[in-house]
């Protein structure tokens, strides 16, 4: 699906980009996989950014921007992201990141629920059917966690989450049947319905941090400047 109301040039971009790499959605490589077995991993970034009035994936996060690091931040640790996005911010976010595995919700003002799943089933479809595996989930506008917090999580064997403060944070991992619980759920039921997370407290000074409103970018420029 094609994005309306683009520019010619950023039109242009995105045919030749799309006849590059096929329509946005490669097949999916093998993700991390351990002693546990496979890891795989969503990026939300299909929110609305009505209140913070920009598009938080786009926001510059010193020479790249905010999806761009945390994609690439979440690939060091051997994961392949797959980057559930909404249609206008598609081309934007293809540009930024070539080669990486995108996809639309059709649905964004449903909620994340509906977002994961949107992810899964690209994650299912490219590997032939229903597998086991553990997942861990990213939000766009949560990047405030540290290496050993994703470490901790990746070598965990339950479904956990980073505390500080007593407040849970991000990202999550989520363990196969909290899996095939969010991919049976109604899209708009909220996923603290389907998971518990245990939670292990971290010094994460910005895990708390959630851009959600135009003050919130003062403190997204805090976290680029400890980098």
């Amino acid at each position: 699906m094609i994005p309306k109301r683009m520019a010619p040039s950023k039109m242009r971009l995105y045919l030749n980009q799309r006849q590059k790499f096929g329509a946005m959605r490669p097949s999916t490589p093998d993700a991390s996989t351990g002693s546990m077995g496979a890891t795989r991993c969503i990026v939300l970034a299909a929110g609305a950014s009505q209140r913070l009035g920009q598009p938080k994936a786009l926001l510059p996060f010193g020479e790249m921007t905010l999806i761009q690091y945390l994609v690439e931040r979440l690939e060091s640790f051997g994961l392949q992201p797959v980057i559930v996005t909404r249609a206008e911010l598609s081309v934007d976010i293809m540009l930024a990141l070539p080669e990486r595995i995108i996809v639309i919700n059709p649905n964004p003002e449903a909620g994340r629920t509906g977002s994961l799943q949107t992810g899964l089933k690209q994650i299912l479809d490219s590997k032939g059917g229903q597998r086991a595996f553990r997942l861990l989930i990213a939000p766009v506008d949560r990047p405030g966690f540290s290496d050993a917090t994703l470490k901790t999580l990746l070598d965990s064997e339950t479904c956990r989450c980073p505390s500080k403060d007593g407040k849970g944070g991000h990202p999550l991992l989520l363990m196969a049947e909290d899996v095939a619980r969010v991919l049976t759920a109604d899209p708009s039921t909220p996923l603290r319905d389907l998971c518990s997370p245990t939670r292990f407290e971290v010094e994460d000074a910005h895990l708390h941090l959630n851009l959600d409103e135009p003050n919130d970018l003062e403190a997204l420029q805090g976290l680029v400047e400890s980098m």
